[in-house]
């Protein structure tokens, strides 16, 4: 039965919470039917002196009350009393209001506690809850008593004083009532379950209303998180669209790029089919190439087998080369001395025939000249013997080559290239220039003027040959270096030629002097002068211009410009043969000395002719120390005075057994250097008479 059966189903609302209401509205019938059904009870069981107040007669009650009170009842009074009787029967028994009678206001109000207390999602569970139980018949309220008088029509009323009979109808009526009171007790007991099961619905109703509360507000929650997120991502959309946009933009870029790439593809797949097929040629030519690379490095190995077997065979010869090269030139004399006799200069008057005459040499024109006459003229003295004037005498010296005056600076060189071969090859060599001042000694070292090759002196041919030969060698396996140094010595004074300009009368950081170059070390260097790694001969001519600018010259009788120093160039020479494991080093001094002129007392005058005096004693008397150095190396003797000059101090190792040593004595073809021509001739004559021992490598 829904809630419209009973009346208040009017609206939507009322259809939506229908069985809720009736459920509750039939709980409450049957509480109302129990309260019924046991005041019933409690009137029938009610004991005869408590229900003495009904009126209805009872049976043996007359003959009781007459043995006992002999008051019988009138017949009126019964008759009288019998209406009220089935009054208070039917009072007794109300009748319970059905759903139908309640107000609809009532109906409104549960029908809205109903919708509050469940809630709308409890709709379908209590719906389901009721329906899946039995529907409740509904019990018909029991209907009032009905007064058998009036009840009944005419003959079938009974009489008042059928007393019988009229229990006979309330025993009737009894049964009946108990009958309806066994009925009502089902029922009552029904609906108690019924009762139960509606509270114990009621409860799994509120606490999956509560359950549901719970997940609604979580939901809300989640339902709040959601619009955010739906707001974010409606945003993300408009982004994601623009993104879109940007995308759709790019991928058209794409695809043209991918269609030019697409061309090239193809423009590339073409080139390299060519390169495939030049790669096939360049493959077959590398195969052709590697077997002939096979081929060549077979034979460069037999090569170099057989330059290895060259090389040490050329090893073999340039070694027997360099001592039959010594053999020569101790064969020759490790003590040389060459005269030069230089031509007469624009100016000077012609010598006279005969002043200097040069013998042929055994073998006639052909042999180089090796002597050299000099003559001197009869003059106005008169011999004492006679009074008459003398006459001439010949001096006649021999040497190992004399220079006639047309001889050329390249002649020169010739002779001396062997001996500086010597110094490439370890031996020590020393060549120094003497003569009078104006001879020709610088021309002969240095050269002249101007920078004509022409005209070059020993020192620029003697590096270029070294340089030369010594970049040859390299191909031997040989690695040379070259120092340059060039200093000179005035009055006992040694000075760095090398030096600036304006410092060239004082050495670098103090004065120079001569020490070792090292403990242990027998090479002699010079404090505070410059020593030079050169590496060509241009190096070395810049280093000659700055020499020439730096050196002491000064005016004599006999050269307007006259070197009164002596000028010593030395050239560290050092030499490596790794394969070999070779190591040779030695000097080559290269010595242009200052005039041999002897002293003029006149020359005593004045400060200037002093300050000349004074150098020529110093140069003397180094030149003096010089011969006697060379006198004591020919002797033999146990004390060589190295130390009595610089210059024999400074010359030490060039000097020794083991050195190779040439001297150019130059004189001059005038008549009036006769005299100091003569006394230079003659200390070479000394000089070229001494043998100073075996030359010996100076070989590591």
């Amino acid at each position: 039965m829904s809630f419209n059966a009973w009346g208040g189903g009017n609206g939507p609302g009322f259809a939506t919470i229908g069985p809720e209401v009736e459920a509750k509205f039939m709980i409450g019938r049957g509480l109302l039917k129990l309260s019924r059904m046991e005041k019933d009870n409690m009137e029938l069981k009610m004991p005869p002196d408590k229900a003495s107040s009904s009126q209805l007669p009872v049976l043996g009650l007359s003959a009781k009350r007459g043995l006992d009170k002999e008051n019988v009842p009138e017949p009126k009074k019964k008759r009288a009393r019998g209406p009220g009787t089935a009054a208070t029967i039917a009072i007794s028994h109300p009748r319970v209001p059905t759903m139908a009678t309640m107000p609809r206001v009532k109906k409104q109000e549960a029908a809205q506690k109903a919708t509050l207390k469940s809630g709308p999602w409890h709709t379908t569970a209590a719906n389901t809850g009721i329906k899946s139980r039995k529907p409740i018949s509904a019990v018909s309220a029991p209907k009032p008593a009905v007064d058998p008088t009036t009840t009944r029509k005419g003959p079938s009323k009974r009489p008042a004083w059928d007393v019988k009979g009229q229990l006979c109808d309330l025993r009737k009526e009894f049964s009946a009532c108990q009958e309806q009171t066994e009925v009502l007790t089902r029922e009552n007991r029904e609906l108690r379950n019924q009762l139960g099961e509606a509270e114990q619905h009621t409860k799994t109703l509120n606490a999956e209303n509560k359950a549901l509360k719970a997940e609604n507000k979580a939901l809300s929650g989640e339902l709040s998180e959601v619009q955010v997120q739906a707001k974010q991502d409606q945003l993300e959309l408009v982004k994601l669209g623009a993104r879109v946009l940007e995308l759709e933009e790019l991928l058209h870029n794409q695809e043209g790029l991918i269609q030019s790439l697409q061309e090239e593809q193809l423009r590339l797949q073409a080139e390299r089919r060519d390169l495939v097929i030049q790669l096939e040629v360049q493959t077959t030519q590398l195969q052709e190439s590697t077997a002939a690379l096979a081929k060549s490095q077979a034979e460069i190995i037999t090569q170099a087998a057989l330059l290895a077997e060259r090389t040490e065979h050329l090893h073999g010869l340039e070694m027997e080369r360099r001592y039959l090269h010594n053999q020569l030139q101790e064969l020759k004399g490790n003590i040389r001395v060459f005269c030069r006799v230089r031509p007469a200069l624009p100016g000077e008057l012609e010598p006279p025939s005969g002043l200097i005459v040069f013998p042929p040499g055994p073998n006639g024109a052909s042999d180089p000249p090796t002597r050299l006459s000099l003559t001197r003229p009869s003059d106005d003295r008169c011999s004492i013997i006679g009074g008459l004037p003398g006459p001439p005498v010949r001096y006649d010296f021999s040497f190992d080559r004399v220079f006639l005056p047309g001889s050329r600076q390249n002649e020169v060189f010739e002779e001396v290239s062997l001996l500086v071969q010597s110094a490439l090859d370890g031996y020590p060599v020393c060549i120094f220039a003497y003569g009078q001042t104006g001879s020709g000694k610088t021309f002969t070292m240095e050269g002249g003027p101007g920078g004509d090759p022409q005209v070059e002196g020993l020192i620029p041919r003697a590096v270029r040959h070294l340089f030369s030969v010594a970049k040859k060698l390299q191909g031997q396996g040989w690695s040379y270096t070259f120092v340059a140094s060039y200093v000179e010595i005035y009055n006992e004074t040694i000075r760095d030629l090398l030096a600036s300009v304006g410092g060239a009368r004082k050495c670098q950081g103090g004065e120079c002097e001569i020490r070792l170059a090292g403990p242990g070390s027998k090479e002699l260097i010079v404090t505070n002068a410059r020593y030079v790694p050169v590496t060509c001969e241009e190096e070395v001519e810049s280093l000659l211009h700055l020499a020439r600018q730096n050196r002491a010259v000064a005016r004599t009788t006999q050269n307007e410009q006259s070197s009164r120093s002596h000028s010593v160039f030395q050239l560290q020479i050092s030499g490596k043969h790794m394969g070999q494991n070779l190591h040779c080093a030695a000097p080559l001094s290269l010595v242009d000395l200052a005039g041999s002129e002897r002293l003029d007392p006149g020359l005593s005058a004045g400060p200037a002719e002093r300050e000349r005096l004074k150098e020529t004693q110093a140069i003397n008397s180094s030149l003096s120390t010089l011969g006697l150095v060379i006198m004591a190396l020919s002797n033999k003797e146990p004390h060589v005075p190295y130390r009595n000059s610089k210059l024999t101090y400074l010359l030490q190792n060039s000097l020794g057994g083991s050195a190779k040593m040439l001297m150019f004595v130059n004189i001059s073809p005038l008549e009036e250097n006769f005299s100091e021509s003569l006394n230079s001739l003659r200390f070479a004559s000394k000089v070229n008479q001494c043998i100073i021992g075996t030359a010996r490598s100076n070989k590591k």
